[in-house]
């Protein structure tokens, strides 16, 4: 039986649909979450425990500590596949020939030769690469009726992104940075397979992030609903049907001049100039159980036959899948939630602070307006809980 490897942040929901496959699996995870199947070959970082806080995950996690975890799993298994938090340029060269996924993301990881590859094709936010403080001050300068975002030049999930009201407020952290046209619109995203030379856009979703839930110019992943529709765009767009048409072969286009494999996303802000390209994510995405839930397949063997040359065949949606990451909103000590539609869940006792990630809501339903009140009803009763099992702020 061939060995397989999933590496990264948090690796649940791929363990679960690789346990439906034939492999002898590995897995190395920097999240615990106590609804992580266990598995015979398996290694955690973040060892949660009753009373002890799981800190803040900037703070801690080094992807290179989860490469130099994982060294024996590495040279043992046949295959690897990175997830969200490690990347393939990070393994050593003679590893890179095990990866099932897309191996060459040096112009893509780098957003700055990512926007310089496609400006010139796609529409795209003006972007400048940072040296100082005293350039961006001379950009605002040059550019005076635009208003501009700070963003690492490597980076996800929309952390360390700053609306610029001042340039010279500016304040360099350890990185690489860019400035970039800050671009207002609707946040959506194009989950497809890609073989290399041939892509098919599987689903479309809405993106959400924590500016669409009143937390303004905040530019965290809080997650998606799909597919994308006339209703869960959740605004009053007209021509949805040209919208997803558009997405669909621009995300084709990109998959073929990146010459991206298996499961890729890529990112837009749609608004009246059109569909603004803002990153490409070349691995496997957050949506990942939302496609399984809303087209019944499984994602990993759909991945893993992409990367070996085969498309699946695509069925159509048939239901609308809602994913919400709840952000803990105060410093708190979990207990048992009793809701069916919550994952990546804390073990008991262990502590979450103040604006770490708590847990994930995932719920479906054919009925959109339904399954939007399901999960925002469950927000509540979290954040309520959570509320309640609040500590002293440290």
């Amino acid at each position: 039986m061939e060995k397989l490897l999933l590496i990264g942040i948090d690796t649940r929901s791929m363990i679960n649909s690789a346990l439906q496959l034939n492999f002898e699996l590995f897995s190395t995870s920097y999240f615990s979450t106590s609804d992580t199947p266990t598995i015979k070959n398996q290694k955690i970082i973040l060892n949660e425990q009753s009373g002890e806080s799981c800190g803040v995950f900037e703070d801690q996690f080094n992807e290179m500590n989860i490469l130099e975890f994982s060294k024996d799993y590495i040279d043992e298994v046949d295959y690897i596949i990175p997830i969200s938090g490690v990347s393939p340029n990070d393994f050593p060269k003679k590893y890179q020939k095990k990866i099932l996924g897309t191996t060459d993301v040096s112009d893509i990881e780098d957003k700055f030769k990512f926007f310089k590859k496609i400006k010139n094709e796609f529409l795209t936010p003006m972007t400048f690469r940072l040296s100082d403080i005293d350039e961006a001050i001379e950009i605002n300068k040059n550019y005076p009726n635009n208003q501009f975002i700070l963003k690492p030049v490597k980076g996800s999930g929309g952390y360390n992104i700053t609306l610029l009201d001042n340039a010279s407020d500016l304040q360099f952290n350890r990185g690489e940075f860019m400035m970039q046209e800050y671009v207002t619109g609707i946040n959506v995203s194009s989950s497809l397979l890609s073989t290399g030379n041939a892509a098919k856009t599987i689903i479309n979703s809405r993106l959400l992030t924590m500016n669409d839930f009143g937390k303004k110019d905040n530019f965290i992943y809080v997650g998606n609903i799909l597919p994308l529709t006339d209703k869960s765009i959740m605004s009053d767009i007209k021509g949805i049907d040209n919208i997803v048409k558009n997405m669909n072969e621009t995300s084709e286009n990109l998959a073929v001049k990146f010459n991206l494999l298996g499961s890729n996303g890529v990112d837009y802000i749609l608004n009246e100039n059109g569909l603004y390209v803002i990153e490409i994510n070349p691995r496997l995405q957050g949506t990942f159980e939302c496609v399984e839930k809303t087209l019944g397949i499984n994602m990993l063997d759909a991945h893993i036959k992409s990367c070996q040359g085969e498309i699946i065949d695509i069925p159509k949606p048939k239901c609308y899948t809602y994913k919400k990451i709840i952000y803990s909103p105060t410093r708190m000590q979990y207990e048992k939630i009793d809701l069916d539609n919550i994952y990546d869940l804390p073990h008991i006792g262990s502590i979450t602070e103040k604006s770490e990630p708590l847990l994930t809501i995932i719920d479906s339903d054919e009925d959109y307006k339904k399954l939007f009140e399901k999960v925002e009803l469950a927000s509540e009763i979290i954040n309520r809980k959570a509320k309640i099992h609040q500590l002293d702020i440290k």
